[in-house]
């Protein structure tokens, strides 16, 4: 049924009852692929845990606070060459830095990790600081502005393989698993990306989420109230793009390869598809958004050469006539909201 532009599918599911399903989704996918020996699909879903969560950074961001950033995947690849340098530094046996002390590489999983998040952070209150100054297409432009020169500085950074990337020949290390075993690289990521939604949830129902709320809504409002917009929407901002920096990170061991494409606004793109695929300021939004991008890219590209044509056809019609993206129209007429 069409009405007012919007397409609403007959589902008798609940919000919370889909939220359940695209959360149970990916782990019964990726064991029943261990079980028939389809590694591929294993890695597939691994994929669409990391997309998810660079997709929910994103999401905190627009979604939570109306900030539309092109520039996302300069946190993407941060976090990717904070796992890239550290690594190719263990498995040279070169030191970072050597002098008063010597700090030396790692392959440790939770180190590069922290790296990660501090190093995107830190990319992120300073982007944001500078960005959110301005507002609406300026502020897309800034954040555009600061990827693509994030993207060249990693073209030009020939230490670190400059346009060829970098080659990691080793899977980074985790206490107690085998990280070359795809299933356990899964479930490390999984469990990552259900603390980040726990996480989101949480916020989104906060004393700062609804400040947060109330910033992207009625800005004057809160001003006059004594809540400073801008502080608001930068620590969003910088959360956001830490989450983002972890699925860099993630991602680049999982292809154990870092290149300057992490920086690049098609990527910044393709986290912006996943978001309004399955719904902006949705929880599970960024969730279904990427698995439905990622395996349709996995079917299609065994079809076409030309399937982001399909890919687009169908990203309009979500766009045009599901207003709220895929949750909202498989959610339960009348359940506009989580």
């Amino acid at each position: 049924m069409i009405r007012s532009h919007s397409l609403k599918l007959a589902s008798p599911l609940s919000s919370n009852s889909l939220n359940v399903l695209l959360y149970l989704i990916l782990p019964c996918i990726a064991f029943i692929a261990y079980q028939v020996e389809e590694t591929f699909l294993i890695t597939l879903s691994t994929r669409v845990a990391i997309f998810a969560l660079a997709g929910i950074g994103l999401n905190i961001a627009l979604g939570y606070g109306g900030l539309v950033s092109l520039g996302h995947a300069a946190f993407f690849g941060l976090g990717g060459y904070s796992m890239g340098i550290l690594a190719s530094h263990a498995q040279d046996y070169v030191p970072l830095y050597e002098g008063i002390f010597t700090l030396p590489g790692t392959q440790s999983m939770p180190i590069i990790w922290l790296v990660a998040l501090i190093s995107s952070g830190i990319a992120a209150f300073i982007i944001g600081l500078l960005s959110l100054r301005t507002s609406g297409v300026y502020f897309i432009m800034a954040t555009l502005a600061f990827g693509q020169m994030l993207y060249h500085f990693a073209i030009s950074w020939s230490r670190y393989g400059g346009e060829d990337g970098l080659v990691i020949y080793s899977r980074n290390t985790f206490p107690g698993l085998d990280t070359l075993d795809p299933l356990q690289f899964f479930l490390i990521t999984f469990v990552l990306l259900s603390v980040v939604l726990y996480f989101t949830a949480r916020l989104r129902f906060s004393p700062f989420g609804m400040v947060l709320k109330a910033v992207r809504q009625a800005p004057g409002r809160v001003e006059a109230i004594g809540v400073h917009p801008m502080k608001v929407r930068l620590i969003a901002f910088v959360i956001s793009g830490m989450i983002t920096g972890l699925a860099g990170a993630l991602y680049a061991d999982l292809n154990r390869f870092v290149s300057p494409e992490m920086f690049g606004w098609q990527l910044s793109g393709e986290i912006m598809i996943f978001v309004i695929l399955g719904g902006v300021g949705r929880l599970f939004g960024p969730v279904a958004g990427a698995g439905v991008f990622v395996f349709l890219e996995y079917l299609l590209g065994g079809l076409s050469d030309f399937w982001h044509i399909y890919l687009g056809l169908i990203l309009l019609f979500v766009v045009l006539y599901g207003k709220g993206g895929i949750v909202s129209m498989l959610s339960k007429k009348g359940e506009g909201h989580e």
